[in-house]
């Protein structure tokens, strides 16, 4: 499906390719923590840990962001709402890294928190390290309607000019993110009056309830397939873990099976559906089908879990090195 000259087509053509991104941008921390140093506390006798490291870098949405940039797409529009906060500026700044990011969209809310996982990560000689428990900060109070209205002309604004846009609605707290159902709403009026535009979303908790847009549900979203493909009217692109993608294409035809590419050694999945999301709306808008784009998305996959105690990204070398690994496997 694959071969040597597709894959150079793709990554030739990314420079030249926007993207929008559409969805929660979370900032995740990293607390890189050395076993050997941990003290008691003298006022509760509680294990202290000491922190020797810390890493911040855009989670949720921003890991399809972080995927984009690390392929080479030429420019990436994230449009979020964030917090006036100290982890929205840590977030600011990790985007900042990224030259191919424009931060024209991802608006700042005073009486909203930045969405944050902090993630404690134990390091002990000789062992991996190994995530203790994560501590989350989320807003659970519905997003204003103000807020709401600029999320919306954000959309609107960033529409006309990208090749595909991503859509991650990560928040479970029913319409406390930024895709609300009336967002939801706008998104498939916009879609629907621009059929040939590559719209794909994934959602935690809703992901029936997107229209005229392409699909991305998991394994366990996958058990009601019939309803999610009824509902999009587009093509969806079922992940299906080391098996790979399922694609259903819009035109009711059989669903074609793409396989998943064998990793040796321990992995890491957390960010691969995001990296899937993100090889395959770029592989499209670079020109490819969605059959080839879906086998690309498992490529890059097939990187980014081999990298332990962070969510991984894939550049062009690091695609053409584990291409020269796959297409070597009878």
């Amino acid at each position: 499906m694959l071969t040597d000259a597709l894959i150079e087509k793709i990554l030739g053509r990314l420079n030249g390719v926007r993207i929008g991104v559409l969805g929660d941008l979370f900032l995740d921390r990293y607390l890189d923590i050395d076993d050997r140093l941990t003290e008691p506390s003298l006022e509760t006798g509680l294990d202290a840990y000491q922190v020797v490291r810390v890493r911040s870098q855009p989670g949720a949405a921003g890991t399809i962001i972080n995927n984009l940039a690390a392929l080479g797409v030429g420019r990436i529009v994230p449009v979020a709402l964030i917090g006036d906060d100290g982890e929205g500026y840590e977030l600011r700044q990790a985007l900042g890294k990224m030259p191919a990011v424009d931060q024209s969209h991802v608006i700042s809310w005073t009486d909203r928190r930045t969405p944050t996982y902090t993630k404690p990560m134990l390091e002990a000689p000789n062992k991996p390290p190994r995530e203790l428990n994560r501590i989350d900060i989320k807003n659970r109070t519905p997003t204003p309607e103000k807020a709401e209205f600029a999320i919306r002309e954000a959309l609107n604004s960033i529409w006309p000019d990208v090749h595909a846009l991503l859509v991650l609605d990560q928040v479970s707290e029913e319409n406390c993110g930024v895709v609300t159902t009336a967002v939801r709403a706008q998104l498939s009026d916009l879609a629907m009056a621009d059929p040939h535009r590559f719209v794909l979303a994934d959602s935690r908790e809703r992901i029936q309830e997107f229209r005229n847009v392409c699909l991305k549900p998991n394994a366990r979203e996958g058990q009601e397939i019939e309803s999610v493909r009824a509902n999009s009217g587009r093509a969806v692109f079922l992940t299906k873990g080391e098996a790979g993608i399922r694609l259903f294409p819009p035109d009711d035809k059989a669903p074609i099976d793409i396989p998943g590419y064998p990793v040796d050694g321990p992995i890491d999945v957390v960010g691969a559906g995001d990296s899937v999301s993100a090889g395959i709306a770029a592989a499209v808008a670079a020109g490819v089908s969605f059959e080839e784009a879906a086998a690309f998305g498992n490529l890059v996959a097939s990187i980014t879990i081999q990298q332990i105690g962070t969510t991984g990204t894939a550049s062009p070398a690091q695609v053409r090195e584990r291409w020269r690994q796959v297409r070597s496997i009878p």
